[in-house]
Order: structure tokens, then C-alpha cells, then sequence
């Protein structure tokens, strides 16, 4: 009689996911740290009545592409600083409203090297005067890097009130983001609304996710298997649309609650991770989403899953935050409105695909669509673990994951369109089953 081998307890089937958490995070914490991917410029601007003074900060790494040449923390004060001054002033202007539209005088002081968020930047102080000795509402217009690199961006902050001729340097507030599309903004002369700052940072969170491939596709891998319970070890057909929809409900609130912790933790300076292992874990996070939509590790393990990685998802969320500089001013409005922003790109992204995804999965096409999309996550994610790790040099995939990022519509049309050709040509998973047609499908 063969020997019945114990059933494993829901601890034992994730200590493999544990075992290889811990190896990639001591891969990238005995890694170089590096800066957070999305490396950003920095303008911060401080308005008196005659003169706006304020420094400018340029990461050197993505200096480096624009000028084309190969500056390094000594090249920058030495070889490069004559070519490096003169190609910053010439891409800083300023033009007031009631000044006949002549230009104002932008002076640049001497250069410093300066390590923000663990990357160099070389940083100048900056002095802008208006023709008539009187500032007004201006247009600042800047191309410095976002000429030559289309997915730089440069954070624009300002500050106003005065306390006996000091700056207060907690009344700074997020002006707006200049980036290749979008070069100039208007400064207002008096103190701007909070509301202006809330939003830019709402677009700026909106912008992040939906531009991070890594944080949708972890969303996308805990959607996959939401229409579906777990039952015997395998995923099954949900007996109903609503309880799909209410278990949807659950990841994603699962999901904000773990990020937004974290992301105020780490905002307040509570926590403070290096970036690299933090990228890892969540390129890990995928990983795990990734099995868990091939195959349950636990039950309503997605909602688990959710929340613990949404802790680490969080982590990130805050250090780009602090690259951005955006904790300069109100760290209470920078929180919501960021957060605003990610919830609203979650969201958005649900309300694109789940539709589809409860059609699909009421349908025997589902395991396949469910398989293949689980496989192409764990793909990417095995990548991107090997390249934080740096284990590996670079990502193969990173063109297609830029294609798919730069193309949700379509991906979210062709869908719904799998959706609709599986209502009405595949016939009906049925509920108690494995979502097949035959009972030893898997």
C-alpha cells in the first residue's frame, strides 16, 4: 500500500516564496544601491518682490545622455564645468505677464555636486530679475535634459511666505511637472493654491503607476484569478458575477491599505529601505502573484498576497517621492494627492478589465487565457528580479513591456473582444468545475 504523504499546511506551501524572498534581498542589498529608475530633475523656486531665487538640480546620470558625453562627479567641477553652465543658462527662461514680453535675466551661480536620494546631482543656484525690478505672474520656460531624453522630468516647487526676511522652508508647494511635452509653466507672484500642488501630485501618482510595468502587472497577476475560488488545491469557476466583483473589492482594498502604510511611513522617514533590494521584492511580488494565479498557494491567497506585497509596492511609491523632492512642502497634501493618484489608475484599471475578465472566466477558454497571461507575468518578473539583483546586465523584455505599457486600450479592447467570442462561441465552464470541459483538465 503506498505510504500517504502529509497534506501541506498553507506555511509550507509559501516557504519556497519566503526562501527565495530572502535570497533576492540579500542579492540586492549586497548590490550597489541604486537610485530609484525614474531619476528626476529638480527646480525650486523662491519669490520675493524684486527677484526669484531658487537652485536647480540636474541628476548627472541623465546629464550624461543629453549633452552626450561621459561626466563623471570630477568631470562636472573640472573639464565640463565651462560647456555645463552655458548649456543650462541657455535652456532657462523667464518672460513676465505685464513686462511687454521681454525676457528676464537668468544668472547662474558656481556649481556644487550634491548626492540626492543616492544619486549625483550637479546643482546650481539660480537667480531670475525681472526687467523692471518688480516680479509679476511669469512663465518659466525649461528644456535642460527633457530636449533630449522624453521620459525625464523636472519637478517644479515654489515657495512665498517670509518670516523676518527667511524663507519658511515648510510652505514650499509643488508647482507642476515640466517634461518633454510640456516646458514652461506659469508661476503665479502671490501664494498659489494648495489645490494646484494636490493635483499635480495626484497626476503625478497617476503617471507613475500608469506608467510602471512592474505595478500593473502585479495588479493584472491578483485580477487574474479573482472570478475564480479555490477549491481541492485548484481554481474553479465562481459560482456568481457578485462574488467575483466583491472578491475584487477585497484585493484591491487590500492592496491600498498595504501601500498607503507604508508609502506614509516612509514619507515620514519612519522607514528607510535602499531601493534595489526594494525593487526586487517587487519584481518578486509578481513572481508570487504570478503562481498563485497558475495554481492557489492559499486560499484567497490574491487577497493576502495584496496586502504583503502592498507594504513593499508602498516603499517604492514613498521613494519616489522623496526623488521627486515632493516632501518639500506639505508632506500631508503630497500623501493624499499622490495616493489619489494610484488609487484612481487601480481603479481605472479594474473597471477596463475585470468586465471582460468575469466573462472570460465563466467560459472553458478561461484556463488558457489564465495560464498563458500567469506565464508571460512570471516571465517578466524572473527578469526583473535577475536584472535588480543584478545578477544580469540588462531586461530582454524591456521593449515589449514598453510596447504593452504604451498600449492599454488595446490590450484592454482585445479583452473584451477574447470576451465576447468566448460568450458566444465556447461553451460554459461550469461552476463546481475546474473551468474545463473535461474532468481531468487541468
Amino acid at each position: 500500500m503506498p505510504r500517504l504523504l502529509p497534506a501541506r499546511t498553507p506555511a509550507a506551501r509559501l516557504l519556497p516564496v519566503f526562501l527565495l524572498a530572502a535570497l533576492m534581498l540579500v542579492g540586492g542589498l549586497a548590490s550597489p544601491a541604486g537610485a530609484h529608475p525614474m531619476s528626476t530633475s529638480a527646480v525650486l523656486l523662491d519669490v520675493r518682490d524684486d527677484r526669484v531665487e531658487g537652485e536647480v538640480q540636474l541628476p548627472v546620470d541623465r546629464l550624461a545622455v543629453a549633452v552626450d558625453r561621459d561626466l563623471t562627479r570630477a568631470s562636472v567641477l573640472g573639464a565640463d564645468r565651462t560647456f555645463l553652465r552655458r548649456y543650462t543658462a541657455e535652456h532657462i527662461a523667464a518672460v513676465g505677464d505685464d513686462a511687454g514680453d521681454r525676457p528676464w535675466a537668468v544668472t547662474l551661480g558656481s556649481g556644487s555636486v550634491r548626492t540626492i536620494d543616492g544619486t549625483t546631482h550637479l546643482v546650481y543656484p539660480l537667480e531670475l530679475r525681472p526687467p523692471d525690478g518688480r516680479v509679476t505672474n511669469f512663465r518659466l520656460r525649461y528644456d535642460v535634459i527633457v530636449e533630449e531624453l522624453l521620459t525625464h522630468k523636472v519637478v517644479v516647487t515654489v515657495r512665498y511666505d517670509f518670516d523676518r526676511g527667511i524663507l519658511k522652508t515648510d510652505d514650499a508647494r509643488t508647482l507642476g511637472v515640466v517634461d518633454f511635452d510640456t516646458q514652461s509653466l506659469e508661476v503665479p507672484a502671490g501664494e498659489g493654491s494648495w489645490l494646484r500642488g494636490f493635483a499635480t501630485t495626484a497626476a503625478l501618482g497617476i503617471e507613475h503607476v500608469g506608467e510602471g510595468a512592474d505595478h500593473l502587472l502585479f495588479l493584472l497577476m491578483l485580477l487574474i484569478p479573482a472570478p475564480l475560488v479555490a477549491a481541492g488545491g485548484r481554481w474553479r469557476a465562481a459560482p456568481s458575477p457578485r462574488r467575483s466583483i466583491v472578491r475584487v473589492v477585497h484585493v484591491v482594498t487590500a492592496f491600498a491599505i498595504g501601500h498607503s502604510l507604508t508609502l506614509a511611513l516612509a514619507a515620514a522617514g519612519a522607514i528607510d529601505l535602499p531601493a534595489r533590494p526594494v525593487e526586487t521584492l517587487i519584481a518578486l511580488s509578481i513572481a508570487v502573484s504570478a503562481v498563485h494565479a497558475l495554481r492557489p498557494l492559499v486560499a484567497r491567497g490574491e487577497v493576502l498576497i495584496a496586502a504583503g506585497f502592498g507594504l513593499v509596492h508602498g516603499l517604492a511609491f514613498a521613494s519616489l517621492i522623496g526623488d521627486l523632492g515632493l516632501d518639500r512642502g506639505s508632506l500631508v497634501t503630497t500623501l493624499l494627492g499622490f495616493n489619489l493618484g494610484i488609487e484612481l489608475t487601480q481603479l481605472l484599471v479594474v473597471a477596463l478589465l475585470m468586465p471582460s475578465l468575469i466573462v472570460l472566466a465563466r467560459s472553458a477558454l478561461y484556463p488558457v487565457f489564465r495560464v498563458g497571461v500567469a506565464l508571460i507575468g512570471l516571465l517578466f518578473s524572473v527578469s526583473w528580479m535577475l536584472e535588480r539583483a543584478a545578477l544580469t546586465s540588462s531586461d530582454p523584455f524591456e521593449g515589449i513591456q514598453t510596447w504593452l505599457v504604451g498600449h492599454p486600450l488595446l490590450i484592454a479592447g482585445t479583452v473584451a473582444a477574447l470576451a465576447v467570442v468566448a460568450r458566444r462561441t465556447a461553451p460554459r465552464a461550469p461552476a463546481d468545475g475546474d473551468g474545463t470541459l473535461g474532468a481531468g483538465a487541468r
